[in-house]
């Protein structure tokens, strides 16, 4: 591949270590080819409220592509500039399936303000025995009926006991293509996103917005919900902690997030 003309990248297990740090060498190569004037912009599970603390890490980052391809989020004037969302009857319907494929499950939804900080406490909310897959999340616990109530960019489904894949197995049949399901963490949590939307879609609009074709993008990740991005590039890369599904996708295998594994690929050009 010659020098890329955009950078993707996933946050958790591949832009960040295991500390959620960005290493001394990775803000460098991503400052040298933002210099260059190449294009860099974040794709990730995240909501944007999370994005601040990896800005602040890297002080070069203006776009992120959040909630797997449903929110695209501007960090410099703190924007939400679109958002793909499920509307609350779809919602319904898929709480019916997940409940009837998972019974027990826990639900939670992400709902989006016009920036990372408004109404923070009502953009995640919760049923009051969802298990939360991270600690000390920052929710609004809710019955089942006003969680549904309004429009979310991703509904989460949780069921500690199982895994991820199992999970997604177990509801795309019921589901079929109402939604995107997807996971970013292996543990009993799928999250779904409006019908068609990945984090392909997500950052093929920033690509375009930018009149930048897909041959002239590179993208990392590590965990399926990268698949697609991966996929849609013109050079794709797996981390070497990735999940084994991306390495039968990926144009190359990197190091893992540990090891530097995404500025040893950009090195190449920065």
């Amino acid at each position: 591949m010659q020098a890329p003309r955009l950078v993707a990248t996933d946050v958790d297990g591949t832009l960040l270590d295991n500390n959620e740090r960005v290493s001394v060498r990775a803000a460098a190569v991503v400052g040298r080819l933002t210099a260059a004037g190449v294009g860099f912009v974040l794709v990730t599970g995240r909501p944007p409220r999370w994005i601040p603390p990896v800005v602040a890490q890297l002080g070069v980052v203006r776009l992120a592509v959040c909630a797997n391809g449903a929110v695209l989020y501007d960090a410099v004037e703190d924007r939400v500039r679109w958002a793909h969302q499920i509307p609350p009857g779809t919602l319904a319907d898929l709480a019916a399936a997940a409940a009837e494929a998972l019974p027990g499950c826990g639900l939670a939804v992400e709902r989006v303000g016009t920036g990372a900080f408004d109404d923070v406490a009502a953009q995640f909310v919760a049923e009051p025995d969802y298990q939360h897959a991270w600690p000390n999340p920052d929710n609004a616990s809710v019955s089942r009926s006003e969680l549904l109530a309004r429009p979310a960019v991703k509904l989460l489904i949780r069921v500690p006991e199982m895994t991820s894949g199992e999970m997604v197995a177990a509801l795309r049949p019921l589901v079929g293509d109402a939604v995107d399901l997807t996971f970013s963490n292996p543990r009993g949590l799928v999250e779904a996103s409006p019908p068609g939307i990945t984090k392909a879609t997500g950052l093929a609009e920033v690509a375009q917005e930018t009149r930048i074709e897909n041959e002239a993008v590179i993208a990392f990740g590590d965990m399926p919900n990268d698949l697609e991005m991966l996929r849609w590039a013109g050079h794709g890369v797996a981390m070497g902690n990735a999940h084994p599904v991306l390495f039968d996708v990926a144009d190359e295998v990197t190091a893992s997030n540990e090891e530097d594994g995404l500025a040893l690929v950009l090195e190449r050009w920065f």
